[in-house]
């Protein structure tokens, strides 16, 4: 099982910074890749960014070259760098961790409790 803490929500104006962070704690040596999910109000949870064991990294089109994901594996926790903040970027914001056990064919995703993001115009 994988343990998952997000921090570093808040209220920014537009063009405006923030660091969200999460810290992982439990069976984090089976971790295969990390994520950032995001849900504005009455819509779908959605992919923001995600970093592989390995290193490579993706992102959504909607972020790409304003928010850089960042994994610190002696601290165990997982970064999220946004710039240029947008109104549209308003959200609760998740971290997710997908474990995988080779022996068993198997994967779990493991989610933090949300963070908020109010990004105001």
């Amino acid at each position: 099982q994988v343990q998952l803490v997000e921090s570093g929500g808040g209220f920014v104006q537009a063009r405006g910074s923030l660091r969200l962070s999460c810290a992982a704690s439990g069976a984090t040596h089976v971790i295969k890749a990390m994520r950032w999910f995001r849900q504005p109000a009455g819509t779908q949870r959605e992919l923001v960014a995600e970093i592989i064991t390995g290193g490579n990294t993706n992102y959504a089109d909607s972020v790409k070259g304003r928010f850089t994901i960042s994994r610190d594996f002696a601290k165990n926790t997982l970064d999220l760098q946004m710039n240029n903040l947008k109104p549209e970027d308003t959200a609760v914001y998740y971290c997710n961790a997908e474990t995988r056990i080779v022996a068993l064919n198997k994967s779990y995703n493991y989610w933090g409790q949300g963070t908020q993001v109010i990004v105001s115009s």
